[in-house]
């Protein structure tokens, strides 16, 4: 059969869905020091690919090898990368020359960026105000604080496919027409913000720092100093605390540990002295 009389490839919704799911369901179950995801990456694309190069068993070999290179990047946003790389094999099994090392390289200059985009959005952000809202939820006994949690799996499960057929049907152009067009940044924004707010309301409603330091004088009404810090500004104390928090992060490092133990020792010593309450 002559290149004229070929037949072009399209990959169907269903290939797309069955690289997405074999993706979703194995990311992160063949991690190696040596290729960390990209055993899972190459796993994920084969049958497309086979579909792709269905009478050229060579490039078909040659793509799984160029797929089980080294891949690192945030499972969700970067289904985008698979989108682009299905996209760029189908038009060089179509006749437009795309060679390899152009797939891997977009491919291998993409992780870092869309690595970056991913954590904030998805698991430093929408992960946080999700879990933050069932635990709230769950504090007030409410049995939604067992539900909503599981928000978080499906939203990124629904946000993973997007991407990866926005990635699919705008090629290796996908990402830069993203970044032009600056919604990147405006969502970016926007979800910090929106991450900080949420933070900042879950703090306010469960941090309880109060002291019961007062002084007797004679003939005279006790001097509460609790009642004089709420005059100063409500809840003073609580905000200290995150903002003490808050900048050990930022000057020392997020040392969970530390200070978890930094504030039961603190804690016990100011209570064992009545200083907190």
């Amino acid at each position: 059969m002559s290149e004229a009389e070929k037949k072009e490839v399209k990959l169907t919704t269903k290939d797309l869905r069955t690289v997405y799911n074999t993706w979703y369901f194995s990311t992160e179950l063949s991690n190696s020091y040596d290729r960390l995801q990209g055993l899972a990456f190459c796993n994920a694309l084969k049958k497309a690919l086979r579909k792709i190069y269905a009478d050229d068993d060579a490039a078909y070999k040659d793509a799984l090898v160029r797929h089980m290179e080294f891949y690192n990047s945030e499972g969700t946003v970067g289904c985008m990368i698979h989108g682009i790389v299905l996209s760029m094999e189908e038009q060089n099994a179509n006749g437009i020359p795309v060679p390899g090392e152009v797939i891997t390289g977009i491919k291998t200059g993409l992780m870092g960026p869309i690595a970056g985009i991913g954590d904030t959005i998805i698991w430093g952000t929408l992960k946080a105000i999700i879990l933050g809202l069932g635990c709230t939820f769950a504090l007030q006994g409410n049995s939604l604080g067992a539900v909503i949690p599981f928000l978080f799996p499906i939203i990124g499960y629904t946000a993973g496919w997007m991407f990866l057929r926005f990635g699919y049907r705008l090629g290796k152009d996908a990402v830069l027409k993203l970044m032009q067009s600056g919604v990147i940044n405006t969502v970016i924004t926007g979800a910090s913000v929106l991450g900080l707010f949420m933070m900042g309301a879950l703090s306010s409603s469960y941090v309880k720092v109060s002291t019961p330091l007062q002084f007797t004088m004679e003939n005279a009404s006790p001097i509460i100093i609790q009642d004089i810090l709420d005059q100063l500004l409500l809840g003073i104390l609580p905000l200290c605390s995150i903002f003490g928090i808050y900048w050990y992060f930022t000057h020392k490092g997020a040392n969970y540990n530390k200070v978890i133990l930094f504030v039961l020792l603190i804690s016990m010593v100011a209570s064992f002295f009545g200083i907190l309450g």
